[in-house]
Order: C-alpha cells, then sequence, then structure tokens
C-alpha cells in the first residue's frame, strides 16, 4: 500500500467532510423537512451536483470501464441517453411533482390513484434499495477500494474476505454520514466530489495517455486510435453489451423512470427551493453526463491497450488508476471513487428511511391512533436506516458472482422494479379516468412477467426490449381495465405547492444546446466519426 496515495486519499476524504459539516452545521435536522429535504432550500449547483454525484458510484467506474474493456464504448449510451431523458423530466414531470408538494414519489401515485397504491409501490421501492443498489454500490466501492490500494496483498488475506472487510467498512461510515448529516451533507458533500470528478477527469486520461506513450501523450493517442478501433464504435450492434436499437425501447424507458420516478434522485430536486432552480440544477447534471466518459469510459479504452489479457475483468479501472498515476493522484481518485460509493450510498439510504417514515410508518401509527412527534419519526429513521445497512452489507459480497458483469447486472435487475412503476405514473398522468385496480394489476403483471422472462424462460431478447414490450402489453392491459371499470370522475390534480412555480426561462435553449452535445459524442465515437 502506497503511503503517499493513502495520505492524499485521507486529505481529500477529510477536506469533503470537513466542508459538508461546515455547511451544514446550522441546519435543523430535527423535523422531516430539514432531514429528509434539507428544508427545500437547495440552490441550482446543489441540485445540480447532487443528482449527477448520486447518480454516479463506484458502479458506474468500475461497471462502465470494464464493458467498454470486454466489448465497446456502446456503453456510455446509458449515459447519453439520459441526458434526453433528464430534459423531458425537467420540462414536463418535475413541473408536475412540485405543484403537489409531494415527498416522495408515491405520494403522487397516492394523490393519483389510492393509499394502496402509494404503498405497494413504497415496498417496491424498498425491496430494490435493500437487495439492489445499496449492495451494488457497496460492492463496487470495494472493489475499487482493494483495487487502488491493494489491500488483499498489504494485509495477506483473501480477495473474498477483503471484499467482506470493504463492504463493511463502506457501509458502517455511510450508514454513520446518513444518521447524522441528512440530505444537506449528502448534496453539499456530492457538489464538492463533482467539481473533484471534472478534475480527475483530465488528470487521468493524461496521465493513462503519457503511460501508454512511454512519456508521451501524443504518441499514446496515437497507439489508441492505431489499434483495436473497434473498442471505440459507441454503436452497438445486436451482439454487443448494449445494442444501439434499445436506446429507443427499454433504456428510454429506464431512464425516465430513474430521473423522474427513482425516489433517491427525484428527492434531490424536490429539495430545491423552486421549480427553476430545480431545472437549472437538471441542466448541470446534463453538462455532467456530457463530461463524465473521461472517467467512466476513456480508461476502459486505454486498458484494452495496457492489458490485453486481464483475467479479472471488474479491476479494470482500480488496475490503470494504480499503474498510471502517481501516488498523490491514485490516493485523489480514490477519494472520488470512494466519495461517489459513499454519496450514492448515503442518498440511497436516506431514501429508503424517507419512503419507510413517511409512508409506512407515520400512517400505521395513525391507523393504530397512535400519536406521533416529529422526534418520534427522526429516531425511527435512524433506526430503520441502520437495519437496512446491515442487510445491504451482507447482501453486497455475493455479487461478485453475477455472470453478466457488474453494470448489466444491477440495469437487469433495476428493471423488475423501474419501468413497472414507470409505467403507471405516465398511463396515470396521460389517462384522467384510470382505475387504482388498472395501477395494482399493472404493476403484478409487469413484476411476474418480467421476472419470468429473466429467471426461468431464455427469451434470448436483450432485457432492454423485454422491458420495452412488456410495457406496451401493461399500457394496453391498463387500458382494458380502464374501459371496463373507469374512474367516476376524471383526475384533477391539486396545487399544494410550498415552493414557487415559474420555470427558467432560458431552459429550452439549454437544452438543444444539450442534446447537440449529445449527439455530437455518439457521432464523434461512431463508424462515421472514426472513419480515416
Amino acid at each position: 500500500m502506497n503511503v503517499g496515495a493513502l495520505l492524499s486519499f485521507l486529505l481529500v476524504t477529510v477536506a469533503v467532510a470537513l466542508i459538508s459539516w461546515y455547511k451544514t452545521r446550522k441546519e435543523n435536522l430535527q423535523t422531516a423537512a430539514g432531514l429528509f429535504f434539507a428544508n427545500r432550500n437547495l440552490g441550482f449547483l446543489v441540485v445540480g451536483g447532487a443528482l449527477f454525484f448520486t447518480n454516479i458510484s463506484a458502479v458506474q467506474f468500475v461497471g462502465e470501464n470494464e464493458l467498454v474493456y470486454t466489448n465497446n464504448m456502446s456503453v456510455m449510451a446509458w449515459g447519453m441517453s439520459s441526458i434526453l431523458a433528464m430534459l423531458l423530466v425537467s420540462e414536463f414531470i418535475m413541473p408536475v411533482y412540485l405543484r403537489s408538494g409531494i415527498s416522495t414519489t408515491p405520494d403522487f401515485l397516492e394523490e393519483r390513484y389510492d393509499t394502496g397504491t402509494k404503498r405497494f409501490v413504497s415496498v417496491i421501492f424498498l425491496v430494490s434499495y435493500i437487495m439492489n443498489m445499496l449492495p451494488s454500490v457497496l460492492y463496487s466501492g470495494a472493489v475499487t477500494f482493494n483495487g487502488l490500494f491493494r489491500v488483499s496483498e498489504t494485509l495477506h488475506i483473501s480477495y473474498w474476505s477483503t471484499i467482506w472487510m470493504l463492504v463493511w467498512f463502506i457501509g458502517l461510515i455511510g450508514c454513520l454520514y446518513t444518521v447524522l448529516g441528512g440530505l444537506k451533507a449528502v448534496a453539499i458533500s456530492d457538489t464538492v466530489l463533482g467539481m473533484g470528478m471534472f478534475a480527475g477527469g483530465i488528470l487521468l486520461p493524461y496521465a493513462a495517455l503519457k503511460y501508454l506513450g512511454h512519456g508521451s501523450v501524443s504518441t499514446g493517442l496515437d497507439v489508441l486510435l492505431a489499434a483495436r478501433r473497434d473498442h471505440f464504435n459507441s454503436i452497438g450492434g445486436p451482439h454487443d453489451a448494449v445494442p444501439f436499437s434499445t436506446i429507443f425501447t427499454g433504456m428510454l424507458l429506464v431512464n425516465l423512470y430513474y430521473w423522474g420516478t427513482e425516489q433517491y434522485i427525484v428527492q434531490q430536486a424536490l429539495a430545491s427551493r423552486n421549480l427553476a432552480e430545480s431545472q437549472k440544477g437538471i441542466a448541470v447534471a446534463c453538462l455532467g453526463k456530457i463530461i463524465s466518459p473521461l472517467l467512466l469510459n476513456i480508461p476502459g479504452l486505454i486498458a484494452v491497450q495496457l492489458y490485453p489479457h486481464l483475467q479479472n475483468t471488474v479491476e479494470v479501472f482500480p488496475k490503470i488508476v494504480n499503474d498510471v498515476c502517481s501516488p498523490i493522484l491514485t490516493g485523489f481518485i480514490a477519494a472520488i471513487t470512494f466519495g461517489a460509493a459513499l454519496t450514492t450510498f448515503n442518498a440511497g439510504l436516506n431514501s429508503t428511511s424517507t419512503l419507510f417514515v413517511l409512508n409506512l410508518y407515520k400512517p400505521f401509527k395513525a391507523w393504530r391512533q397512535a400519536p406521533v412527534s416529529e422526534r418520534q419519526l427522526i429516531r425511527a429513521s435512524k433506526w430503520f436506516e441502520i437495519l437496512v445497512c446491515v442487510v445491504a452489507m451482507v447482501i453486497a459480497p455475493f455479487i461478485a458472482f453475477a455472470q453478466q458483469g457488474l453494470y448489466t447486472y444491477l440495469q437487469m435487475v433495476s428493471g423488475l422494479f423501474s419501468v413497472p412503476i414507470f409505467t403507471i405514473l405516465i398511463v396515470g398522468l396521460l389517462h384522467k379516468r384510470m382505475p387504482a385496480i388498472a395501477a395494482k394489476i399493472g404493476l403484478t403483471f409487469f413484476i411476474v412477467t418480467y421476472s419470468v422472462s429473466q429467471l426461468l424462460v431464455d427469451t434470448g431478447t436483450h432485457f432492454l426490449h423485454v422491458l420495452a414490450v412488456l410495457f406496451v402489453l401493461t399500457v394496453l392491459l391498463m387500458l382494458i381495465v380502464g374501459a371496463l371499470y373507469p374512474r367516476r370522475e376524471p383526475f384533477v390534480q391539486q396545487w399544494n405547492n410550498v415552493v414557487d412555480l415559474q420555470p427558467w426561462k432560458r431552459r429550452h435553449l439549454y437544452t438543444v444546446l444539450l442534446l447537440l452535445a449529445m449527439v455530437a459524442l455518439f457521432v464523434a465515437f461512431s463508424p462515421l466519426g472514426l472513419a480515416e
């Protein structure tokens, strides 16, 4: 273990923690609004940084670089296509949420359908976070940390034991951070780490190209462009990890769900001080997505030239950082990836307690006719966070046995929970007489059929196409139920906004610029852009 790298890592990590503490030291965390929503007072830079870095976890650092190494640049479609989804959410869905004054996504589904639908979806969210999202973040963080600091070699213990140890190390720190700091601390640290990621996004490719070119960046670039050009292609074919056609089917649906419905993401935007700040923050997060391939994909491309026969491909990212960076830069990037794992884990943990306390625990107390104070809600949320953290830490190491690679595994399992919720949301928005029973039938049908298609029946079809087909079938099923049992009165949204709803005036200009940048990146990493 390099002492210089370790000192650099500790210095950056402590600096981020101190900045977060300083910015939140006067926050009131003894109320639900303070703990879960930072008192709804976040500006656009903090909202944008929180959205971007809550999304960017060690899963992306490890998983996307692994897929670039084993396949090609088609994996960048996840990040690039999310720009379109984010802009659609900013324009059409966020105004609906802020108009309703909701605290959680299921709150809106309660307003649109009924309380039963809200609780059903809340349970789905909780299962998704506890069984999939939180363990994946812990596992990828442990893999990265071990690769960067060679923990297993230094301590002379097995890889399996090291992953267990690091998962619990990251999980315990993350749990403590969330319990003590709330959403504001998470959002502030996300913003600081986001700035650090932009710096790392420039420094790591520079160092890697210099290493590849034996001291010359230009020579390294020539070597990179001269060989294995098939890895550069972002237009995935039918047999690639991410076929290009999936962008227009299941991937779009997953991204719309993620940015428009996923609680731990939406919660960052709901904490903004008004609609305009929320929309500006989403645009900032989109800009982050444009720059992110520098750290999430380019190192994987360079690793193809450096390590043509790497056995454990999940270690592509930590290995290239360890080999090409100075100790100080290694420690800096380790702090960024560690922070990425920590802040995504923290945001997910905060959202699980939000969902549990506001959507399940508080209503249960009301049903029992037992008055519950703000202090009791805060205490219940913190105990629940500790319980969820322990369960996630137990599950996380077993992701090592996933056959499809970390990132594909995460997206495949997420589809079980994500698109069904988005389906009933979008149908409810567009069909004013859709009844609650249709939502429950639609959710059940989608979850059961997708589970069968992935676990019991080999359809031979990419899981993103399966999601798109099931989306269409579920919509048709809901329309049939809606025609047979329509609502007596059409749904009319109630205005309960607690922030100003004036939209950002320049949003359309920046929407066009961001979409043009997205298309330009696809063209640059395509057969057209790579032509001699």
